[in-house]
């Protein structure tokens, strides 16, 4: 197919002719068509926990948690004296990120690394004071706000349903 520079002639006055132009320039693009991605589970999943995790972000915004640094904290809430190795683990997260992680946490006084006295090799984690008041407002605020967002979007037995499947493919696949 060749394209002409030359216009077509038509019946449209100049000015009319670069308001066309200038319509079209400011108008959307249409929207890519994904075809047989927006059928892929995994695209759909990832496409999902963006938007979950955009909310979350926002939600948290005074606290300045993400989602990993607020899962880190419930965890080391729930299982008070665990070495870092497992709660890293637990959570999926690599051991240089988790570091990482943990540094920026004990910075701001929000947990802190203890020696263990079973294997000097290992830290234990421990929530601060300051560690505990922040969590107890954020779960506050994840209940309240972005919880509560999804709840309204799904409705309460689509959430179980969805938390249920989403399990199943975690725990089985």
């Amino acid at each position: 197919m060749t394209v002409s520079k030359t216009a077509e002639k038509s019946s449209e006055k100049p000015a009319d002719t670069a308001k066309g132009r200038k319509d079209a320039a400011e108008a959307q693009p249409e929207a890519l068509q994904l075809g047989e991605l927006s059928e892929q589970l995994g695209y759909i999943l990832k496409r999902a926990q963006l938007k979950v995790f955009e909310n979350f972000l926002r939600c948290m915004a005074s606290l300045q948690l993400t989602p990993a640094q607020f899962s880190v904290l419930l965890l080391v809430e729930k299982n008070p004296g665990r070495n870092q190795t497992e709660i890293a683990s637990t959570l999926g997260i690599l051991r240089p990120n988790f570091v990482a992680m943990l540094d920026n946490l004990e910075s701001r006084d929000l947990c802190a690394r203890i020696r263990s006295t079973n294997d000097r090799r290992s830290h234990i984690l421990v929530l601060t004071d300051k560690g505990k008041a922040v969590l107890a407002r954020a779960k506050k605020l994840v209940a309240t706000k972005h919880e509560a967002r999804l709840n309204d979007l799904l409705g309460q037995a689509n959430r179980e349903a969805l938390i249920a499947m989403l399990s199943k493919v975690a725990n089985e696949f």
